[in-house]
This record gives structure tokens, C-alpha cells and sequence, in this order.
């Protein structure tokens, strides 16, 4: 039996100043899945291609090198898996999680982390009714980090694919977590409305090619103040609490939506039905939202990785 391989990315994922280098995160989640495939491969003849990489965009606050602008305590990544496949054996499964969870270990030990797994197999709100998304939850007693979770999507595509594709249900998520009827603000942990205001923000840039000029225009100053208190540190509840109104007021989670529904529609998916759509469309993304949004991401990793080169000494 092939002996567990150490996922690596080609450098340091953590910085000496605690912050994590997004474009090392995201090489690193890449080759977890590889390490994982490959033990399926070799131990089970299984031939199981996954694809993966960093979830919830923080590679969008992140410095020319990709160095995250503040540290980060929640890490997630997307992993897309094959349908139709071995995989829907149980048996098969048990593998896979065993070869992930494991995988995710060895590849953050070298960092300080002690992960270990929490909980897997909770279905990831919003994912297809007939073929639900499944979560895996690791905590790190050493405290350098909250959690990392893992969100397993049942359908083999790229990583931006999947990012874009997963927007659609972060709305959801939003039209949820913004109406106050259901839980009025002053219930709510500032901490979590924190994190909410910084989905916020991931989501806006991932989707922000595909916006109108005039709604570009409305919601970019919102954006930008929110970002400014992001790195300035925001910790003020009755300021989040603030930034949490504007974002309500000026319909961001509205503007999202329409963009996504108007490339959607006409494919005949709707975006606030996301959970019955056919198994075959998870993970599908419209040509249209392809051209303009899959570019800017594998643009920007690639502007990381020359300057990342350049700072290193690489020609």
C-alpha cells in the first residue's frame, strides 16, 4: 500500500508576520487533491480526478505577492469531485474522506497547525436536493487558525468554475442572513456580521465583470468603504452594524442577484431555485459569465506568481 503523500505548495503558505500567502493556499489545496487521487489510484484502483482550490475568494484581499492584508482565522476550500463515478459507493467514499482528512493534516503540520477532523458529511446549504453538497470540518487545537472546512461539490470542473458556480448559493445565503424580520440586528454577534460583510465583498469582486454600469457605480463606494475598514481593523460593532445597513439599503444582494439570474435565465435555471435544478448542472456556469469572469481570477494568480518569481529571483 502507497505509504501518505505530503501535499506542498512551492512556497511558505504562511508568512513570518502570521498572514497566509493565498496564491501557496491555493497551490497547496491543488495538490491535496492530487495527493488524495493519487493514494485512491495506487491503494484502491480507483481513478478519481478532483480538482481544487481556495473557497470564499480571500485571494481577493491580498497584496501584489498574494499575502492576505489581514490575518485570516477561517480557512475553506472547494473541492470538486466526478459524478457517476466510484465515488457512489460508500465504501469509496470512506477513502476519499480518509485520504482528505489526512492529506489536510500532513500538508498544514508543517506550519504549526494541529487540524484535526471535527465533523464530516453536514449537507452545505442550498446544494441540490438530489445530490447535496457535503462538508468537512477540521479544528486546529493550536489555535493558529479557527477551523478548515471543506466544501465537496459533486461535479468535476475547474476551480473558477466552481467559485463562480458556488456564488449563486452565497446569495442565498445573503437574502437569508439580511433580512432582519427573520433575526433582528441587535441579536446578532458582530463577529459574524463581520464575516458576512467580508462574503460581501469576496462576492461582489468574483461577480464584478458581470455588473451593469449603473449598478457598478452605486455600489463601488460601498464596497470601497467597507474594504478601507477591513484594513484598517474593524472591530466597532455599532460601525459594522452600520456597514451592514448600507449594504442593505443600496440592494448589493439584489444587484448580485440580477446579474447571475441574467445569464441564468437563459439557460432556464433559476437562481433562487438553485437546489432543484438538474444534477447535471452543478457546478455549470453560462459561457457568457465564463468569458467574463473566469479571466480576471486566472489573471490576478497569475500576476501573483510573477511578482512572486520576480521577488524570488526567478526568471
Amino acid at each position: 500500500m502507497m505509504l501518505p503523500v505530503i501535499p506542498q505548495a512551492s512556497g511558505p503558505v504562511f508568512t513570518e508576520d502570521d498572514r497566509i500567502n493565498l496564491y501557496y493556499l491555493n497551490e497547496l489545496y491543488a495538490d491535496i487533491a492530487r495527493c488524495v487521487s493519487l493514494q485512491l489510484k495506487e491503494n484502491h484502483q480507483l481513478d478519481i480526478p478532483i480538482t481544487s482550490g481556495v473557497w470564499g475568494g480571500t485571494y481577493l484581499i491580498a497584496d501584489d505577492d498574494g499575502k492576505s492584508q489581514r490575518k485570516i482565522w477561517r480557512l475553506y476550500c472547494i473541492v470538486n469531485l466526478p459524478q457517476n463515478s466510484p465515488l457512489d459507493k460508500r465504501e469509496n467514499m470512506e477513502h476519499l474522506v480518509g485520504y482528505y482528512y489526512i492529506s489536510i493534516i500532513n500538508a498544514f503540520r508543517p506550519y504549526g497547525l494541529e487540524l484535526d477532523l471535527d465533523m464530516w458529511g453536514g449537507r452545505l446549504p442550498y446544494s441540490n436536493r438530489e445530490k447535496p453538497s457535503l462538508t468537512l470540518h477540521m479544528v486546529d487545537a493550536s489555535k493558529r487558525v479557527s477551523w478548515l472546512r471543506g466544501f465537496f461539490i459533486w461535479n468535476l470542473v475547474s476551480w473558477e468554475e466552481s467559485i463562480i458556480h458556488d456564488a449563486i448559493r452565497n446569495v442565498k445565503e445573503f437574502r437569508k442572513n439580511f433580512n432582519v424580520q427573520k433575526k433582528p440586528i441587535m441579536k446578532r454577534d458582530p463577529k459574524e456580521i463581520k464575516f458576512l460583510l467580508q462574503d460581501v465583498i469576496i462576492t461582489y469582486r468574483t461577480l464584478e465583470k458581470a455588473f451593469s454600469f449603473d449598478f457598478l457605480e452605486n455600489s463601488q463606494p460601498v464596497i470601497d468603504e467597507i474594504v478601507d475598514h477591513f484594513l484598517e481593523g474593524l472591530f466597532d460593532p455599532d460601525l459594522i452594524r452600520e456597514l451592514f445597513f448600507k449594504v442593505r439599503e443600496n440592494k448589493l444582494i439584489v444587484g448580485f442577484e440580477e446579474a447571475l439570474q441574467e445569464s441564468y435565465s437563459k439557460e432556464g435555471l433559476n437562481v433562487r431555485r438553485i437546489e432543484d435544478w438538474p444534477v447535471e448542472k452543478i457546478n455549470y456556469v453560462p459561457e457568457d459569465l465564463k468569458e467574463k469572469l473566469i479571466p480576471p481570477i486566472q489573471n490576478l494568480f497569475a500576476s501573483f506568481k510573477s511578482n512572486l518569481d520576480s521577488n524570488n529571483g526567478v526568471s
